[in-house]
């Protein structure tokens, strides 16, 4: 069959699953139609379905059974991740303040379905409308699957509210694992790609400000040189937002200033290399005509553009003060886009602190200048956040190797880990 494939259909991929790891296990239809209470035609035609929905053969048929082929392999990793998944949201659904219903059932119906998918899809758009543009379905329709959904867990999964639906507690703990459980199923097709000899997929990237500016950008332009069938989407979101998205897997790595997060968080932290902070402004700007060291007394007048009070850059700022006796400085503008900053230290005399690979442009056309200021260590280490336990896709592993190789190659003043 091994035929190139459209981007499978993941809902109904899903809904394969439980056969094809059954089969996956017994080694045959037969023991699979007697575990799992199916007719062996049943089986058959459902793995031939799969198999058409991700343009693969996935078992060598034997006389003696089947044998998963290397395609076969790779499903089955993904499929056995997705199956933990939606037992661990269905063992926590069945825990719910002291309920006791047995999870087996409910994971079996939450991987034979659309019902999942409605259910993310309510959660995300918080109403109707758009889940039925998306999804092509009546309202009554989802309205049924939804309550019988609920019905089974024995919970309400989202509340309606004036200002739309809004997911419930046990709804949350059933979201996590089902956005999982679609990220798994979204890197199929790049595992499947990567065996053809190619890659393709999609990568969703955190992209925290010091990288936006050349070293994501010059990351991705090179990979995809090398594998043009690949998209690529970027989030410029605050830190906290984007740990959200990469804890429940929307998002496949972040990439930027490392946080000393809390070590029950569920991330581990790659450092590939170092940066100092900086306060920089335009060219014309009083300060910089001084020949001389300033001191950071000097600069309690001045107005100032600085990120998110949780930013490390803002955080190392404010310690340099904090070491000189001094208040921190509160900002006239308080801004993580860049453009935004670029903008206001080219117009007006506003200081702004952050790292120079984040203004490098400006400072190299002279546009922007650095202040010589003494703001004592400002090192931060930069680098890879991923979720623990994650599996990336060979494709964002292509990616995480050409930022890394980028990382290395930085010349000795960035200080490289």
């Amino acid at each position: 069959m091994n035929h190139p494939a459209a981007k499978p259909e993941r809902d109904e991929v899903l809904r394969y699953l439980r056969v094809f790891l059954s089969v996956a296990h017994t080694g045959s239809v037969t023991r699979s139609s007697e575990q799992i209470f199916k007719a062996a035609s049943a089986i058959t035609r459902a793995l031939t379905q799969l198999e058409d929905l991700l343009g693969v053969s996935l078992f060598e048929r034997r006389p003696r059974g089947m044998l998963l082929n290397a395609y076969g392999e790779a499903v089955h990793r993904r499929a056995q991740r997705i199956h933990k998944e939606i037992l661990q949201a269905a063992t926590a659904l069945c825990q719910f303040r002291g309920s006791r219903i047995d999870p087996t059932p409910l994971s079996q119906l939450l991987l034979g379905g659309n019902k999942l998918r409605i259910f993310v899809s309510l959660a995300e758009h918080g109403q109707f409308s758009p889940v039925c543009q998306q999804l092509g379905l009546s309202k009554s329709g989802i309205s049924m699957s939804l309550a019988r959904l609920e019905e089974a867990v024995g919970q309400p999964l989202l509340q309606r509210m004036t200002q739309g639906l809004v997911v419930t507690e046990a709804g949350e703990q059933l979201l996590l694992h089902a956005k999982r459980a679609f990220a798994e199923l979204r890197h199929i097709e790049a595992d499947l790609s990567a065996l053809r000899g190619s890659l393709c997929g999609t990568i969703t990237v955190g992209a925290l400000p010091l990288c936006r500016t050349s070293l994501l950008p010059l990351a991705i332009a090179r990979l995809l040189q090398r594998y043009p069938g690949l998209k690529i989407k970027t989030s410029e979101s605050p830190f906290a937002e984007l740990a959200r998205g990469l804890r429940c897997g929307d998002i496949d790595f972040i990439f930027g200033a490392l946080r000393q997060g809390n070590a029950a968080a569920p991330f581990y932290s790659e450092a590939l290399f170092q940066d100092q902070v900086g306060i920089f402004c335009r060219r014309s700007h009083p300060l910089a005509r001084w020949q001389r060291r300033l001191s950071l007394a000097e600069l309690q007048g001045a107005g100032w553009i600085l990120p998110r009070a949780e930013s490390p850059a803002r955080q190392a700022l404010v310690s340099a003060f904090r070491r000189a006796g001094l208040p921190a400085p509160e900002p006239s503008v308080e801004s993580g886009d860049l453009a935004v900053v670029r903008q206001l230290l080219a117009h007006s005399e506003l200081l702004t602190a952050c790292s120079a690979h984040q203004l490098h442009v400006e400072i190299a056309s002279g546009e922007i200048v650095p202040l010589a200021v003494d703001l004592g260590d400002t090192r931060r280490h930069i680098g890879i956040t991923q979720r623990l336990g994650s599996c990336p896709s060979p494709a964002i592993d292509a990616l995480l190797e050409e930022i890394r190789q980028l990382c290395a190659d930085l010349p000795d003043e960035a200080m490289a880990a």
